[in-house]
């Protein structure tokens, strides 16, 4: 009798079952356990035994789902690091990386069975044997092709497929054979045709891709790039906005497509999936499959059980969740834009960084890595410029392309000279005005959508907040209404004060629906597009209004962060940030980076072909550090400035940062727990620990929240540091009247 240890997609231990001699199955195949008394789950072999467990009774496996292991070793290497990385259950990870319909579950074994899918199949046909020689098939259509004249043109057909698509065994896609199944069934019943089915996989025919050319500094680049990974060391590419950095990965990517190895790119959002597709699919036709949230549940499904059996030779575009897609021989990850945060997971466990874990797949595949930025992380900075990763820069626009120019509009000033209206400064007004003038564009930047942050009393003081997660309610004229965006909560906008009730209801702020509004009365000539979370709602109704703006239709695109995520629109010439001063202004020691970051990026749209770009900043803080080193596009200055203070105070990258998150409904048992919690931290990391404080967010669902903050020093062993947490968690978890408290932990916090 053997024994196999099985992973279940719980924040659980893996538990051990029986398996029958009879039952053919290995290390990573996926199985189908029963876990207590009347729930049915899909579970990974982790690992098979012959020692039974001192375990009184163990339940057996029922039967494997599918034909091919779902991980390769490889891949339950990378699971457990992440696990231990990250301070959570394998299970939990297996909960993550699993799309939901490649890892049913139910009730019952025949509820499991209809919710239970397969790797998709293709059909193919081929002419009999005997007919795939050209003298055989000419004979067969001379004698047959009066009296059935339809039948000999699909065969016809049938065999120019073949020679087209240089097939040696005669077989071709049925969904490219022009004929419906009455005529396909003909040509099988008469012996004349022969169907079978197989597993779908990528167009591998094709290798010699149409390669742009690439500039003698692009060049350098991937020489640059070449002799690190030779090295065997990650590359990090800082390129400026617009230098060429995707031609650069093209080339690493057709190199490792004929090498029949796997490539994957890593895009930080959805938004950027699209694009970057489009560019990518006109050269490697056919070859490109993606991966992100929008996707339907089944076709994520499909998608993971297909690669699962591939061969290798797979192009993966996709957002951080397609880390966990299983390639058998990936030869290169590239990660673009690796210094967004959206590489992180927040929710749920594993709260990993996608950008640290193509690093580690890396080293556990023996793959090259990319991590591409115009901004770099000052993470990888540091270990670029250290000599840990090879750093490799682009310092030029390719082409003609120019960086633009950047202006500095101090609005207090503007106020003074009488020279703002509503919320454009006139420097902004002007320059956008010469731009639609010239049959040019320009975007508008303001990082908060809707149509007021919040309204407030004038009276009182007074403004709606969201009974759930404490936070003032975002106004939205379209639907007259007060939006909560952490948790979809909703009011109609109040006409008189609830609170003194008095009529007196003020708008203060503005985000991008106010600002559309205001540009269109300055500018009645102008025709608006808006970009943000409420337009966006599907990805049809980005790329309609993507594609309204990039063929002229619009002239100004109005838009949250959404708008400085990699497009590449020719025709802005002119870019606007509204209120830089909100981006300084976050209580986050990383607001500096991040303000500087988002304003170069969103800087970038401007002149990306031969006409020099223009950059109004609108900011009441002209001398700010920040600004002075966007204006002069100096990241470097600000990295060194940043690394200094961040020396100075102990934070990343020079420490681990490990936040803690208490939650409860009930305010005060939250904070007996947490301090109980910090106490018992400070007995094992001393002065590390900071906290407890209430989090930023102090309420979110109708529950409080408060946070502890623990440094670890880079270069202390976080494999102790993990130990002493734990027990830490442990203990406090352990009491009984701390029990009903959640405790979260963020391994490296953003």
């Amino acid at each position: 009798m053997l024994y196999a240890q099985v992973v279940l997609p719980l924040a659980q231990p893996m538990y051990t079952f029986s398996l029958d001699e009879g039952l053919a199955v290995g290390v990573g195949d996926a199985v189908v356990v029963q876990f207590g008394s009347s729930r049915f789950y899909t579970g990974i072999v982790w690992s098979i035994t012959s020692e039974r467990p001192d375990y009184p009774r163990l339940k057996p496996i029922i039967k494997r789902l599918y034909s091919t292991p779902l991980l390769t070793p490889e891949a339950q290497r990378l699971w457990e690091w992440i696990a231990e990385y990250y301070m959570c259950t394998v299970g939990e990870v297996m909960r993550v990386a699993l799309p939901a319909l490649a890892k049913p579950s139910a009730t019952s074994l025949s509820e499991l069975d209809e919710r239970s899918i397969e790797p998709p199949t293709e059909t193919f046909i081929a002419l009999a044997e005997e007919l795939r020689s050209e003298e055989a098939l000419a004979a067969y259509v001379d004698k047959h092709s009066r009296r059935a004249p339809r039948r000999t043109e699909t065969m016809d057909r049938i065999a120019a497929l073949a020679i087209e698509r240089g097939s040696d065994d005669g077989f071709v896609p049925r969904r490219l054979v022009d004929a419906d199944a009455v005529h396909i069934a003909e040509l099988k019943r008469r012996g004349l045709a022969v169907v079978r089915t197989a597993a779908v996989e990528p167009a591998t025919h094709k290798s010699d891709f149409l390669l742009p050319s690439l500039s003698e500094a692009q060049q350098r680049a991937l020489d640059a790039i070449d002799k690190g990974h030779n090295s065997g060391k990650v590359a990090l590419l800082h390129g400026v906005t617009g230098s060429g950095k995707t031609e650069i990965y093209v080339h690493l990517i057709a190199r490792t497509l004929a090498e029949g190895r796997d490539v994957l790119v890593l895009v930080p959002e959805i938004v950027i999936t699209s694009q970057l597709v489009e560019r990518l699919e006109r050269i490697f036709e056919g070859r490109i499959t993606t991966y992100h949230s929008r996707l339907t549940a089944l076709r994520r499904g499909e998608t993971f059980l297909r690669l699962a059996t591939s061969s290798g030779g797979e192009l993966i575009v996709g957002v951080r969740s397609a880390i966990f897609l299983p390639m058998r021989r990936p030869g290169l990850i590239v990660v673009d834009e690796e210094h967004d945060a959206n590489y992180k997971q927040t929710e749920p466990a594993p709260r990993y960084n996608a950008r640290d874990m193509a690093v580690v797949m890396g080293r556990l595949y023996n793959a090259h890595v990319v991590l591409g930025s115009a901004t770099p992380s000052l993470e990888s900075y540091l270990n670029a410029t250290s000599g840990k990763y090879a750093y490799v820069e682009l310092t030029e626009r390719w082409g003609d392309a120019v960086l633009p120019e950047v202006v500095i509009s101090d609005t207090l000033r503007a106020v003074k000279r009488n020279e703002r209206r509503t919320h454009f400064n006139l420097d902004l007004l002007q320059n956008m005005r010469l731009s639609l003038e010239a049959g040019e564009q320009a975007i508008l930047f303001q990082n908060r959508r809707g149509y007021a942050p919040y309204i407030q009393c004038r009276t009182c003081g007074y403004s709606p907040r969201c009974p759930h997660c404490n936070v003032t309610l975002t106004r939205h004229k379209a639907t007259n209404r007060m939006e909560c965006h952490y948790c979809g909560y909703t009011m109609p906008t109040p006409q008189v004060c609830p609170n003194c009730e008095v009529q007196d209801m003020a708008l203060m702020g503005f985000g991008t629906e106010k600002v559309a509004e205001e540009i269109s009365r300055l500018m009645p000539e102008a025709r608006i597009e808006r970009l943000d979370g409420d337009t966006s709602t599907s990805e049809r109704a980005f790329k309609q209004i993507v594609h309204r703006f990039e063929s002229g239709e619009a002239d100004i695109l109005v838009g949250t962060q959404i708008v400085t995520k990699g497009f590449d629109f020719g025709g802005v010439t002119t870019v606007g940030i509204l209120n830089a001063d909100n981006l300084l202004t976050m209580p986050d020691f990383r607001a500096s980076e991040r303000a500087f970051q988002l304003m170069m990026q969103v800087a970038g749209r401007a002149g990306r072909r031969n006409d020099r770009g223009r950059v109004v900043i609108q900011t009441s803080q002209p001398s700010h550090p920040v600004i002075r080193f966007v204006a002069a596009g100096d990241y470097h200055a600000m990295a060194r400035t940043e690394l200094m203070e961040r020396s100075a105070f102990g934070y990343p990258p020079y420490s681990h940062l490990v936040r803690l998150t208490l939650r409860h409904e009930d305010y005060n048992l939250l904070r007996y727990a947490s301090h109980c919690l910090a106490d018992a931290m400070r007995k094992k990391f001393g002065g590390r620990v900071v906290g407890p404080v209430s989090a930023a967010l102090e309420m979110l669902r109708g529950e409080h929240r408060a946070e502890i903050i623990l440094k670890i020093e880079a270069g202390a062993s976080m494999q102790r540091a993990r130990r002493l947490l734990r027990e830490a968690v442990e203990a406090v978890e352990g009491d009984k009247q701390y029990k009903s408290v959640k405790i979260v932990v963020d391994v490296d916090a953003l």
